[in-house]
């Protein structure tokens, strides 16, 4: 029997038409205004567990978590804790802080594949960091990239990208000019001879080569281990820095991330705001002798008035903690298996065609019944059906991002109960996505 809600938008539509006047197309986000499915956008204003709550009182189970960071759910007690009383001590002073050594020493002592980190504010700062880093080392100019994989809005690095982009219709972004493009080679994921044969013929070119080790900003392409240890072997073989950009994936598949999760050592790593306990917060390391090159120790300069803020490194080292306790990523693991796996078994009774890729707690859902390891694997047409399911979906109190392309996450505040209610509202919508 189908439990539904009446969605009222009213609010939320007066919200979006007022913002209209301020913002283009109403958002600061370009996936925020609802383009790929239906209806004006929800605007939030409470979250509190694993809900979130709109400006017209509608009540959700959140799979979005603010793309990812909320790890821990929304307003978990010891973050906000630590972010209300550091904040009442200053929230910013543009110089160090102890809370910066002691995130720090919590990450680095618990990483086997980092030696020094450098905080930043987001991951798309991260990411031009980690490729200026790159280039200043090598003393080479060009990034080798895989189709599909996001690394933010960096200019040189739009160019055949994820989720918004792919959302829109578009490969590339209006206002990068052409010469930073032709320092952008771009390969399709999991083809292993021409990522050779592009490294032979151009290596000597070729600052790093970067790839999200788990991509999830245009689907869940999960790669298998053994392209990726043959990416690291290539990459080393001909002199190249490897950059495994964990924005996502990074705190979330595992305290180490797909590094610790594939057990494969990259040169530079980036991580985003799980590090900040939702707060905006990134972050890029490496080993001592390429943190070295980074100012002031070394020519390559990268500065910001917020990094390391005081308020982003209190709640990240409350996070921190508790992704640190025993067991936290085992348990979060198995809940998110039990919840998949429950609809999964519906879907294949029903003999619907989806299924439901995962990395840990990350999941995604493809309407297709093949391993989609590529973005030209991803069919285009599906993404109607995500229309339909997303729809349906709000009507019976469950959130997701309002894109097919985008992922899913399960939050250590996501009980039992709570996933085994969204399954059952994921089956009842799969049916109206399905009827015939």
């Amino acid at each position: 029997m189908e439990t539904l809600q009446q969605i009222n938008r009213t609010k939320s539509a007066a919200l979006f038409e007022q913002a209209k006047q301020y913002f283009p197309g109403g958002v600061n986000s370009p996936v925020r205004a609802f383009k790929s499915v239906e209806g004006t956008p929800l605007f939030f204003k409470k979250g509190e567990g694993c809900r979130v709550t709109d400006e017209d009182g509608n009540e959700f189970i959140d799979f979005c978590c603010s793309w990812g960071p909320l790890i821990l759910g929304h307003a978990p007690k010891p973050v906000i804790d630590a972010i209300t009383e550091t904040a009442a001590n200053g929230t910013s002073f543009g110089a160090p802080t102890r809370l910066e050594n002691e995130l720090a020493e919590l990450i680095l002592n618990n990483n086997r594949y980092l030696e020094k980190i450098r905080f930043v504010s987001s991951g798309t700062e991260a990411v031009m960091s980690a490729i200026r880093l790159a280039r200043g080392v090598t003393g080479k100019s060009k990034v080798l990239k895989f189709e599909g994989c996001y690394h933010g809005h960096v200019d040189a690095l739009l160019v055949k990208a994820g989720s918004g982009l792919v959302t829109f219709g578009e490969s590339t972004s209006a206002g990068i000019p052409e010469g930073f493009v032709r320092e952008t080679l771009v390969l399709p994921l999991n083809d292993p001879e021409l990522l050779e044969e592009t490294l032979r013929k151009q290596a000597h070119e070729i600052a790093c080569v970067i790839i999200e080790p788990i991509p999830a900003n245009n689907g869940l392409l999960l790669q298998a281990k053994e392209f990726l240890g043959f990416l690291r072997e290539k990459c080393t073989e001909y002199g190249v820095l490897l950059i495994f950009d964990e924005v996502i994936s990074g705190f979330r598949v595992g305290f180490e991330g797909a590094a610790g999760h594939y057990g494969i050592q990259p040169d530079i790593v980036t991580y985003g705001k799980i590090i900040g306990g939702g707060m905006p917060v990134g972050a890029y390391g490496a080993s001592r002798a390429i943190m070295s090159n980074v100012s002031p120790d070394g020519p390559v300069y990268q500065a910001g008035t917020l990094s390391g803020n005081p308020v982003a490194m209190a709640a990240g080292k409350a996070a921190v903690i508790e992704l640190l306790k025993e067991g936290f990523y085992e348990k979060l693991a198995a809940k998110t298996e039990a919840f998949l796996s429950k609809i999964t078994s519906y879907c294949t009774v029903k003999g619907y065609e989806v299924t439901f890729p995962s990395a840990g707690s990350i999941f995604w859902i493809a309407f297709s019944k093949n391993t989609i390891r590529t973005a030209e694997g991803i069919d285009a047409g599906s993404m109607s059906h995500f229309k339909v399911l997303h729809r349906e979906l709000l009507k019976r109190g469950v959130y997701l991002g309002p894109s097919g392309y985008e992922v899913g996450f399960v939050s250590a505040a996501h009980s039992e109960e709570d996933l085994d209610l969204a399954a059952a509202m994921m089956c009842e919508a799969m049916d109206v996505v399905f009827e015939r």
